[in-house]
């Protein structure tokens, strides 16, 4: 496998999102182009909408809904269900890397086993899972204030908080590897073209 130096990334995408629902159903459209073996590593300051993004994925993917960030157990699978909309399609891996400090660590939870059948989430995961795939997306999501009151207090469990959730986020994604040589066809987060 290629290391980040070595993997240029081949495309660049910018969508804005201007509600939590336009960031679950992003997530739910990316979901439609999405195949067993593929990584997702997500990035962004909490309340961005990782989760919320990964709630929609785990939607358009027909897996078991009840998508939580998984900080305090590392890894969530979310097996594929038999009557949604992608029936026989990919279980979803969610991964937060955030209390992890290196890719040997990433080995530790052996996410080798289950990267061939499901699509793999990790948030936090820049600079400790590039080794799993030669192929990746990257997708950055940035809140336009910054993290304000979360920073204050608020429970940092919460992706959108319920205050802000008409804040602009700015989603970035990028392409890496043989998998993503060219952009998928995608409508942005409130069903229009990318910038």
């Amino acid at each position: 496998m290629s290391t980040p130096e070595e993997l240029p990334a081949n495309w660049e995408k910018t969508f804005t999102a201007t509600t939590a629902e336009q960031t679950h159903a992003f997530g739910a459209r990316l979901a439609e182009v999405l195949q067993a073996g593929d990584l997702l590593v997500l990035s962004g300051e909490l309340g961005a909408g990782k989760t919320t993004f990964t709630q929609g994925l785990g939607e358009g993917l027909g897996v078991r809904p009840g998508i939580i960030s998984p900080t305090f157990v590392l890894v969530r699978i979310h097996p594929n269900l038999p009557d949604g909309p992608r029936p026989g399609g990919p279980d979803l891996v969610h991964v937060d890397a955030y209390r992890l400090g290196s890719a040997a660590e990433i080995d530790d939870i052996d996410l080798e086993n289950t990267m061939d059948s499901s699509v793999t989430v990790v948030e936090w995961g820049q600079e400790r899972v590039e080794h799993l795939s030669d192929s990746r997306l990257e997708i950055d999501l940035h809140r336009a204030i910054g993290l304000g009151s979360a920073a204050a207090g608020t429970s940092a469990s919460l992706d959108f908080d319920a205050e802000d959730t008409d804040e602009p986020r700015t989603i970035v994604m990028r392409g890496y590897g043989p998998r993503w040589a060219a952009v998928p066809e995608l409508a942005g987060p409130d069903g229009g073209a990318a910038c």
